[in-house]
């Protein structure tokens, strides 16, 4: 998207940047870290800073990692991790516990949401809203009422997803979580690949469609927008879906977003690095629906040869576990 110069908008971006600040100033990018040859927390962080990166997301309460992020300013996304969720939803008294060993023991961290259950499917989902409020109840016991509770779902909870203006949740209990975070004034955290809905169907989507490449315009009649990228078309059918809960009121943040570079159809360093650049690019303006910043984390900072599942989970990453880059990207 072309820089807006002209006087007149200038208000009305600096409220958007006081409103955003680390979604503007930087992409966030995940820190998982499933390999055996990964560098030491304490020169992630300060990789991270060297790059200017100014949010992270973390998939359980990686104590060497809290330590090395004490005084950093780096925005922190912390998940619970998916085996707590049971325990937190039963009992109020191992939330508190885990508030305060975790939340309340690092006050030099910017802890920005908990995430309440990564990707939750079947049974499990009954847990992710009672362990959401006894997490929000914890934190706001312990003084820390600020840090906001949510849950980051698999995009498969929306479903007639094209056009976007259809999109509506699969699910009940999405509905009760999206009343619940419109109350606490939370955000929806969904992971959002393009990738596996191209290799899923590369017949109708084409690759510069999922790439933010040029050549495919897609209207859709019910709302009257036009897309050109996969990723908007995604995020608007989200948005729909809150507006058919009857949460408009509640942001999206794109909790995980990536390409790989090797290991399966459609996994290269070329598109890695295409739709990668392109995410950094695009995200700073918004989806047709919502124009303005939509805070956004890449997945993610390192390749992780530990990684299960398809070989492509091993190759996600933007660097090397030796710090360099899987290929060139820049962050601002």
């Amino acid at each position: 998207m072309a820089k807006q110069s002209f006087a007149p908008v200038l208000p009305v971006l600096a409220l958007i940047l006081a409103a955003f600040p680390a979604a503007v100033q930087s992409i966030g990018v995940c820190y998982g870290v499933n390999g055996d040859n990964l560098p030491p927390a304490s020169d992630v962080v300060k990789f991270y800073r060297s790059k200017g990166i100014n949010s992270m997301r973390i998939y359980f309460a990686d104590r060497n990692a809290l330590r090395a992020l004490s005084g950093s300013n780096i925005g922190l996304v912390m998940d619970i991790g998916n085996e707590n969720l049971d325990d937190f939803a039963t009992k109020p008294s191992a939330a508190a516990a885990w508030v305060q060993q975790n939340v309340k023991a690092y006050p030099g961290v910017s802890f920005r949401y908990i995430v309440v259950g990564n990707e939750v499917t079947g049974s499990d989902t009954d847990n992710i809203l009672p362990a959401m409020k006894n997490l929000r109840d914890a934190l706001s016991a312990a003084g820390l009422g600020g840090i906001k509770v949510s849950t980051a779902a698999r995009f498969d909870v929306i479903a007639n997803s094209y056009p976007p203006s259809n999109g509506v949740f699969n699910d009940d209990y999405m509905y009760y979580i999206a009343q619940f975070l419109s109350t606490t004034g939370a955000p929806l955290l969904v992971n959002v690949y393009p990738y596996f809905a191209y290799r899923g169907d590369p017949q109708d989507i084409s690759l510069n469609y999922a790439t933010f490449q040029p050549g495919t315009t897609v209207t859709d009649d019910g709302n009257g927008l036009t897309y050109t990228n996969l990723f908007d078309a995604m995020v608007d059918s989200i948005y729909a879906a809150l507006e058919d809960a009857g949460t408009p009121d509640v942001r999206v943040v794109v909790s995980e977003s990536g390409w790989p570079s090797a290991g399966g159809f459609g996994a290269s360093v070329g598109n890695a690095s295409t739709y990668n650049q392109g995410l950094i690019n695009h995200v700073r303006g918004g989806t047709p629906k919502k124009p303005g910043p939509l805070e956004t984390y890449m997945f993610a900072m390192f390749n992780e040869n530990k990684k299960q599942g398809d070989e492509t989970e091993k190759h996600f990453g933007l660097f090397n576990p030796n710090k360099s880059p899987a290929y060139n990207i820049r962050f601002h």
